[in-house]
């Protein structure tokens, strides 16, 4: 069965730094790409970033575009996001997901989410 286990959530001050991961399994992980997406309370989920399958290229939403990196490692069946200059509007509760920016909600597989909260 097809599981994603979000972790690494926190307090983030402006300008500071967390790294999430994403645990997976019930699936050939290294065959997939993975996306990172977000919630606000409410707003809707927004994609955040993107990993193909093998690594070989990322994608990032314009909004944390320069900021946030995204990697991964197959043999850990695990994806990071690596978030810096964090800005409040990061706020948010993270999810990972099973495909690409589209294929994710055709798949419809993600996790609980981690949740990442804002200090003023």
């Amino acid at each position: 069965q097809v599981q994603l286990e979000e972790s690494g959530g926190g307090l983030a001050q402006p300008g500071g730094s967390l790294r999430l991961s994403c645990a997976a399994s019930g699936f050939t992980f290294s065959n997939y790409a993975i996306s990172w997406a977000r919630q606000a309370p409410g707003k809707g989920l927004e994609w955040v970033s993107g990993i193909w399958s093998d690594g070989s290229d990322t994608y990032y939403a314009e909004s944390v575009k320069g900021r946030f990196t995204i990697s991964r490692d197959n043999a850990k069946n695990t994806v990071y996001l690596q978030m810096n200059s964090l800005k409040p509007e990061d706020a948010a509760l993270y999810y990972c997901a099973k495909g690409g920016q589209v294929t994710m909600r055709e798949y419809g597989y993600w996790g609980e989410g981690t949740q990442v909260t804002g200090s003023s």
